[in-house]
């Protein structure tokens, strides 16, 4: 059982027990699946090798995007299929930060609020790239990710992108870069941003429900030049698939609380945190997305349906270059299937074996592992 599990069965039934009744569905969810996991609550999977028959049983898994214990396979397919499709040469990181007086409104009202985020931010980057002062060009390509926790666990929403280091100019199909170290003035870009999704919250008439005093505060935007994609993506892959805490940050758990290792900003001395195992669910529990809410999304010939393809666009970057620019390096292959115990052989999947009752509790804390 790996620790944030155990933290889960200590601590969930006291944390239903006083908010179940307000606490949103999303989270009751949550919470049944990081306990039930590979328990005998869900039942066991079957297996058998495809060389000798022999069959091998294991605890079936939740499958939850916010499980720990379910996503690391996920994260490395992730950053694989993202190394093959990024395109040559010199990057950008760009993260769109909010003032903490907007978090508890984002909070609140996330699918709306985080739509927003996207919308506003991906517009600003758009805007800017076509004047003339800076890319000149109508066809950027990037992508972005939303992370809404900080290194206590403490709510901070904001969202990374990976940009190449210029756009395409559809009407001659040229390749405009931008500097090597400067990709567009992080000031204009933290205003528009502000202005973008003030009209965004405004479209969706609410607006009355976020302080004013949020709209003359300055929103940072923080651009870092990366020398390729290979840096972004690998840093940006916890963030796609892992949840906001590892069980390797997580010292201990007992009847007292949680102690977590967590390390400043700028920093390499680590720190030690201790949470009680309310707080920890609370925290932890924040970062759960609505439901079907899609945290990694793509624009402009990043895209699937752009009418720009990536081979184009690489063979326009390779031309204003003057020079051939070496392709992304592939990352480490995900881990090879599971393999038979007695022959070595690959294993395919034979059946799902749900315990009795399985699939008719709708109500009442999750169950607990034995």
């Amino acid at each position: 059982m790996s620790a944030i599990q155990q933290a889960f069965v200590r601590f969930a039934p006291e944390y239903l027990a006083r908010f179940g009744s307000t606490m949103p569905a999303g989270h009751r969810k949550v919470i049944r699946a990081i306990v039930d996991c590979r328990s005998p609550a869900l039942g066991q999977v079957c297996f058998a090798c495809k060389t000798c028959g022999c069959a091998h049983v294991s605890p079936a898994s939740c499958g939850n995007r916010h499980c720990p214990q379910c996503q690391g396979r996920k994260s490395m397919q992730w950053l694989a299929k993202q190394a093959e499709r990024q395109l040559p040469g010199r990057h950008f990181l760009l993260t769109f930060t909010v003032p903490q007086a907007l978090r508890s409104f984002l909070r609140s009202q996330q699918t709306v609020g985080y739509r927003a985020l996207f919308a506003a931010s991906a517009a600003a980057i758009k805007i800017i790239a076509r004047n003339p002062r800076h890319i000149g060009a109508d066809a950027c390509g990037f992508f972005g990710v939303l992370h809404t926790w900080g290194r206590q666990l403490q709510y901070h929403p904001h969202i990374h992108y990976v940009v190449p280091a210029g756009a395409m100019r559809t009407k001659d199909r040229r390749w405009m870069p931008s500097r090597d170290e400067f990709f567009l003035p992080v000031k204009a870009l933290s205003r528009l941003f502000r202005t973008q999704f003030k009209a965004d919250i405004k479209s969706a008439g609410l607006l009355a429900h976020i302080s004013s005093s949020v709209w003359g505060q300055q929103w940072v935007v923080h651009c870092e030049s990366i020398p390729n994609a290979k840096a972004c993506i690998e840093y940006l892959a916890p963030y796609v698939f892992k949840v906001a805490i590892s069980d390797q940050r997580i010292l201990r758990v007992d009847d007292t609380g949680v102690r977590l290792r967590w390390r400043k900003v700028g920093s390499n001395r680590p720190r030690t945190l201790t949470l009680d195992g309310i707080e920890f669910l609370r925290r932890f529990l924040n970062h759960v997305l609505p439901k079907g809410f899609i945290k990694v999304r793509h624009y402009g010939f990043m895209s699937a349906n752009s009418a720009i393809s990536r081979d184009e666009v690489q063979l326009a970057i390779v031309g204003a270059h003057a020079f051939e620019i070496p392709r992304v390096p592939k990352p480490q292959a995900p881990k090879p299937p599971p393999t038979c115990r007695s022959c070595g052989g690959t294993l395919r999947f034979a059946a799902m074996l749900r315990p009795a009752g399985y699939g008719t509790r709708t109500t009442g804390p999750p169950a607990i592992p034995i």
